[in-house]
């Protein structure tokens, strides 16, 4: 069992009491359900863009990526470069045209309910499907960040699996419940900032225990001779197929509903600009931490082999390991607070964007169009419990891999709904049924291209491509969109250009 005078269990359950505390005053401060679902569309750039990145980057961030580059060393890191890329166009392309179309579509809160708002009579189906598939996929994600959950209390409380399991789970599940949007997003400028900070003193000390660079190469050769792998090396015997697929993850993030929400919940397209700047900044920084504390840790656990034990068994638990050794409990016990920022930031932002989906495009769209705000905000509340048990049922298995599943998940949404973004905000002539083709093929080719032709190449790639084509030759050569769909393109376009 735990010591709970151990300075390391203090300062983590102090940082559990300090978001619980965000979530009951956000509680107080929830009056309707657009409060509970976007905060009332009022965030500046700096809340906007921590929220953006705490939300996305989950515990794959500091268990996933560094144990993947830690297992096959620099190879890995196109994922991160892929990445950044990705989340620089997403920012410059598509933020303020979001911010400004969901607005004029008569001020949609969720992307199933901006397609129905967008596409007119098509609309409603595009919406159904839209919704169900955000439920799957996102059901997928939430139990990745509970996986990573269960190992940081599995580690920190010395408790079996199936019992971390359950109060990771529930740590996240009650700020989210009680206090929405607001909650979240303020917690994650606290998150965003707990992250950066991990990210960036670990490497540092890492580099001060081995006693400098020229060890942490020296040592890092030694394990690349020893264990056959081209640490060092971007390229060194991997094949272009594997690089293409690493940084195609880039792709994904034209379709994060968790993500885009950030957007539709910005003060305005002004905002962008510097919640831009601010969020690049952050996620440079945050992503070359986590690769390079994948990297240092080769070197360390070579020098060091007795520390290996757990890292051998696990290689997602290689940050957790690190910190154990290089710091004092109390700062073990804030450091492991980044990766539990890292796990609740993501997993609220999933569940609550899941909990809209329910509420808004299934309650209140088929069976209480008239409900109340107060109902609504209940209905968004009890949602979170709904999908939070079917997350936990799929996080059960102890041998789940967090990495995996948020590549499925994150492959799923980019496939699904990056393309019919970039083509409902550039192209005008976007119609409905186009929009539920393009879903369709999109979702469906991530699920059936791994079973078909193996996980060589990441389903992201084709499932992308086959949607973008799907959407461009329906709209091309099918019914074309309505002289009110172009109009209210054309103004919501004409209102961002004047704006921006």
């Amino acid at each position: 069992m735990f010591d709970i005078l151990d300075p390391t269990i203090i300062t983590f359950i102090i940082y559990l009491v300090v978001i619980l505390g965000i979530g009951i005053v956000a509680y107080l401060r929830t009056k309707d359900f657009s409060d509970y679902i976007l905060g009332g569309r009022s965030f500046g750039p700096l809340v906007t863009a921590l929220s953006a990145g705490a939300s996305d980057m989950s515990g794959w961030l500091l268990m996933g990526l560094p144990g993947d580059i830690f297992n096959k060393g620099l190879s890995s890191a196109w994922i991160a470069i892929g990445l950044t890329v990705g989340a620089y166009y997403n920012w410059k392309l598509v933020a303020g045209r979001l911010r400004v179309h969901t607005e004029i579509n008569e001020n949609a809160l969720t992307l199933p309910d901006f397609f129905r708002n967008r596409y007119g009579d098509s609309g409603k189906i595009v919406k159904t499907v839209s919704a169900l598939t955000i439920l799957v996929f996102f059901t997928i994600y939430c139990s990745s960040g509970m996986v990573a959950g269960a190992r940081l209390f599995e580690t920190l409380f010395h408790m079996d699996y199936l019992s971390a399991l359950y109060i990771g789970a529930l740590a996240t599940i009650i700020y989210t419940f009680i206090g929405g949007f607001l909650a979240v997003s303020w917690s994650d400028t606290i998150q965003a900032t707990l992250m950066l900070f991990a990210l960036i003193v670990t490497p540092v000390m890492i580099i001060m225990h081995m006693g400098g660079w020229d060890m942490i190469v020296e040592f890092t050769d030694k394990a690349s001779l020893a264990d056959h792998i081209p640490y060092n090396s971007l390229t060194k015997n991997v094949e272009l197929i594997t690089i293409i697929s690493a940084a195609a993850w880039g792709l994904g993030y034209f379709g994060q509903p968790h993500i885009l929400a950030r957007f539709m919940a910005a003060d305005g397209v002004k905002t962008m600009k510097n919640a831009r700047r601010i969020g690049m900044t952050w996620m440079t920084l945050c992503m070359g931490g986590a690769v390079l504390i994948g990297y240092l840790g080769i070197s360390y656990f070579h020098r060091f082999p007795e520390n290996a034990v757990e890292v051998n068994k696990d290689n997602e638990l290689i940050f957790i390991e690190l910190i154990k050794y290089l710091f004092n409990p109390w700062i073990v016990g804030i450091l492991l607070s980044a990766i539990l920022a890292a796990v609740m930031s993501t997993l609220s932002s999933q569940l609550l964007m899941a909990s809209s989906t329910l509420t808004q495009d299934f309650y209140k769209g088929y069976f209480r169009r008239g409900a109340s705000q107060k109902e609504l905000v209940w209905t968004g509340r009890l949602s979170v419990l709904l999908i939070s048990l079917f997350a936990i049922f799929i996080a059960y298995n102890p041998n789940s891999k967090v990495l995996a599943l948020v590549a499925h998940a994150w492959a799923g949404f980019g496939a699904a709904f990056g393309p019919i973004v970039l083509f409902t905000l550039f192209w005008k002539r976007t119609t409905g049924t186009a929009a539920l083709a393009g879903i369709a093929v999109g979702a469906l080719t991530v699920i059936l291209w791994p079973i078909l032709f193996g996980p060589k190449l990441y389903e992201i790639i084709p499932g992308f491509i086959f949607s973008s084509i799907t959407i461009y030759l329906i709209s091309i050569y099918g019914k074309q969109a309505t002289p009110h769909m172009v109009n209210k393109f054309e103004e919501a376009d004409k209102l961002y250009h004047e704006e921006k």
